[in-house]
């Protein structure tokens, strides 16, 4: 028989956004609190917040699943940069860029139609 757990499954039922970070010692997952939803984690990535964003990791706990986030959170800061004309750091730009494969704003030529 297993323990009823001591965190309520409502606060559980929903999206969490942890971000790999890489630092001087290595990469870590910087600690976050329950707070860090899509909305917050935009947020702070265009704050400045990071410094290398290795990768983006959402999970539901309730749900039972996990994926890499990493590709649609670049594209997601990408669309914003260009509609608010935003500067970002370094680290962030290198991000973005390495998760889309190219520089930010470029758009992939679209083959003739002949």
């Amino acid at each position: 028989m297993s323990s009823p757990s001591i965190i309520p499954n409502d606060r559980l039922d929903r999206d969490f956004y942890i971000v790999l970070e890489d630092f001087s010692s290595g990469a870590a997952f910087r600690e976050t609190d329950e707070g860090i939803d899509y909305r917050v984690l935009m947020q702070n990535l265009l704050a400045g917040e990071y410094g290398t964003v290795l990768r983006v990791v959402a999970f539901n706990p309730s749900e039972g699943w996990s994926r890499d986030a990493s590709e649609d959170v670049a594209r997601e800061l990408e669309r914003r940069i260009s509609a608010e004309g935003r500067e970002v750091s370094e680290g962030l730009q290198d991000f973005i860029e390495g998760q889309l494969g190219r520089k930010i704003g470029v758009q992939l030529p679209l083959p003739l139609q002949i």
